[in-house]
């Protein structure tokens, strides 16, 4: 067990060949995806693509649980775009960064704003990039 965690709560598994020519699948089978380069017109997905849905969708998740820290009810249509880019670094290398356009209808701006930096601090992709890549929010 990975020594940060107390308790396993899900493990992915996938398996992939090919990098960004080939094909990516979940073990059970719900998964099957043909992969290509960003930007490349080729069918198939991308692993900034994938990344960004699941941000968003494990943001909504962080989202519903600092609604109800907070007492406040999410809009039923809660959503999250995510706009993910890969760049050049001045060392010549790669990089991430991205924005996350939180659209919480019907709430006030104070709410909003509390609950996007309560679900930035507890949702575990923004943990893991914090720090390593350059985010932005847009509440809207």
């Amino acid at each position: 067990m990975p020594n940060n965690l107390t308790t396993i709560l899900y493990t992915a598994h996938t398996h992939t060949t090919g990098g960004r020519d080939g094909r990516g699948q979940s073990v059970d089978g719900e998964l099957d995806l043909p992969l290509s380069p960003p930007g490349s017109g080729r069918p198939g997905t991308n692993p900034k693509q994938l990344f960004a849905i699941g941000w968003s969708a494990c943001f909504i998740g962080a989202l519903r649980r600092a609604g109800q820290k907070y007492n406040i009810r999410l809009p039923d249509d809660v959503a999250v775009d995510a706009d993910v880019s890969l760049g050049n670094t001045a060392d010549g290398g790669f990089a991430l960064a991205a924005q996350l356009t939180v659209r919480l209808p019907g709430l006030a701006a104070e709410e909003k704003e509390k609950l996007v930096a309560e679900a930035h601090q507890i949702c575990p992709y923004s943990k893991a990039t914090r720090g390593n890549i350059e985010v932005g929010f847009v509440m809207l």
